[in-house]
């Protein structure tokens, strides 16, 4: 499981990954009998944020996309870093922008593995005129889902955060709860609005990690497989291009 999040606010768009890859192991005793299904972690260096980038031959962006990847993570034995990495190589062009890249993503996974459990956010501007417009996606490819997330339905831009993977306990903080009034009918808990319209870049950041580290320090000391943890990625995406806020690197020790 994963958490990865993408705030936009009029300034710019973050997003914001864990690191940590979780696999079920189950087997057999020497005796033939089955072992119980567990969950377990096989690494906190596992890239869930990617910069999918073009240059022209003066070295300038041609456009600069961020993307992130949740749920199903090894997909024929293969990380989704390295099946990220290949479609990048193999399907984009210096004429693909932020509009394209979805659908082209959404297909390059189906066309391998239909149904299966992996979702993204994708997200960057695209110049229409003399204006950058933001956009943002949510795909899925079990789902065969492509839906942008930062407009209204008048057709509007609309400011917030979308959050997938392990959401519950960021949900539990933002959304509203159902809980039984003194009769035992359910009553709608609302909590207090956070108003992204007005929200800063620098505010956008602090969120996205807080949602991360929050979910790791709570899952922490929850009975519960603790498959949120690792580095905290992060990558700014505003009109002027991206920029890493944080992303771990490889080392030695």
């Amino acid at each position: 499981m994963s958490l990865v999040i993408t705030t936009y606010v009029s300034e710019g768009i973050v997003m914001a990954s864990d690191s940590r890859q979780s696999i079920a192991i189950e087997g057999k005793t020497p005796d033939g009998k089955p072992i119980p299904k567990v969950d377990t972690t096989n690494s906190d260096n596992v890239y869930k944020t990617y910069l999918l980038s073009r240059k022209d031959k003066d070295g300038k962006p041609l456009f600069e996309i961020g993307a992130q990847s949740f749920g199903q993570a090894l997909l024929g034995g293969v990380s989704t870093t390295s099946h990220i990495k290949r479609f990048s190589e193999e399907k984009l062009t210096d004429k693909d922008d932020v509009t394209t890249i979805p659908k082209k993503l959404l297909d390059f996974f189906k066309e391998k593995f239909p149904g299966v459990n992996t979702g993204f956010h994708i997200a960057g501007y695209k110049k229409e005129g003399k204006v950058s417009v933001p956009y943002v996606y949510y795909c899925h490819i079990g789902r065969n889902v492509m839906e942008r997330k930062n407009i209204k339905p008048d057709g509007k831009l609309a400011y917030g955060a979308t959050w997938s993977g392990q959401i519950d306990v960021l949900t539990g903080i933002l959304q509203p709860s159902i809980l039984p009034n003194p009769q035992g009918k359910p009553l709608t808990m609302r909590k207090p609005s956070i108003i992204w319209d007005a929200m800063p870049l620098q505010d956008a950041i602090d969120f996205s990690i807080f949602a991360i580290r929050t979910t790791i320090d709570t899952i922490r000391f929850q009975a519960r497989p603790k498959n949120v943890g690792g580095p905290i990625d992060v990558l700014a995406i505003t009109p002027d291009g991206a920029r890493w806020i944080q992303r771990k690197e490889l080392r030695g020790r």
